[in-house]
């Protein structure tokens, strides 16, 4: 156990996770009645059990992905409203760590971290796709993200990942319940909405606007960081060099429509039982583009 117990205090060492002069206990909450409101690391356990939920769901709603994204989306953007950093990024990092985490916030987190964890576990009972282990990667790296950040009080920049990633998912969940209802003129407008979005958010929002303001604008306002923060920085990165894999195919599929005047069998299903074909692409949150024709969609 002496063993066990040096490796964790080396692993969560307060150098290595928070700025300077900072430790574990400046972000406990000892005041209950404080205006600042720290994150709980405990409360990361909380979406283990609503991951489960999630797990149940999927096999009794269908479409529940587009539900999911459609919701995750406007409570978030409701949430973030108010918020200074939604129309502000600098004050991402005015008065880091030193910054409060309202009850939306914490709801919006815990939700988001449930998602992802079903997605996790809910990939390994799917049909294997070809960019499996790239979705799984993805999965990964944003429970990481959210984990990392919530741990390190970095949650405010963390909300403006999440929304920005929800959005353009919405259109392609839509689109493939358009295509398996036959509506295909409403398939090929929603596509057509998805794939500017995506570029929108995916390549231009996400890297311009946060990874530039992460990389350039936090150590300049923060006035310091902390090794923790640099693998922040580079799980930001990694999402964003997917972001370029799937953009790629999803250009691809664009290009295929305005060839051929018609989207196609090419949106997939999270549970289709065909054969993966060898053009595939995929929203940031798992949802599989390829030529397969599904038959239901979870």
């Amino acid at each position: 156990m002496g063993i066990i117990r040096t490796l964790l205090d080396g692993f969560w060492n307060p150098d290595i996770w928070l700025p300077p002069n900072i430790t574990w206990a400046d972000l406990e909450q000892s005041d209950p009645n404080s205006k600042i409101q720290y994150p709980d690391h405990r409360h990361l356990f909380y979406p283990l059990p609503m991951a489960l939920g999630m797990l149940v769901l999927r096999y009794f709603l269908e479409n529940w992905r587009c539900f999911y994204y459609f919701f995750s989306f406007i409570f978030g953007f409701v949430c973030l409203w108010d918020k200074e950093w939604l129309w502000n990024i600098d004050n991402c990092w005015v008065n880091y760590p030193h910054q409060s985490v309202a009850n939306d916030v914490w709801w919006y987190y815990m939700i988001s971290l449930s998602f992802y964890y079903s997605l996790a576990v809910s990939q390994f009972f799917d049909v294997k796709r070809k960019d499996f282990w790239q979705m799984f990667l993805h999965h990964i790296c944003t429970i990481c993200l959210l984990s990392f950040s919530w741990m390190c009080n970095l949650t405010r920049i963390g909300t403006l990942v999440l929304i920005v990633h929800d959005c353009a998912d919405i259109f392609l969940e839509a689109a493939k319940m358009a295509k398996y209802s036959k509506f295909d003129k409403t398939c090929e407008i929603l596509f057509l909405l998805f794939t500017f979005l995506w570029l929108l958010t995916r390549n231009y929002i996400f890297p311009f606007w946060i990874i530039r303001s992460t990389s350039m604008d936090a150590p300049k306002i923060a006035n310091t960081m902390f090794p923790a923060y640099y693998l922040f920085n580079g799980l930001l990165i990694l999402l964003f060099i997917l972001h370029l894999f799937w953009t790629r195919l999803i250009i691809k599929i664009a290009f295929q429509y305005f060839r051929a005047g018609e989207v196609g069998d090419d949106l997939r299903s999270s549970s289709s039982g065909e054969d993966v074909s060898d053009e595939s692409g995929k929203s940031a949150n798992g949802s599989v583009v390829n030529n397969a024709s599904p038959k239901k969609v979870n």
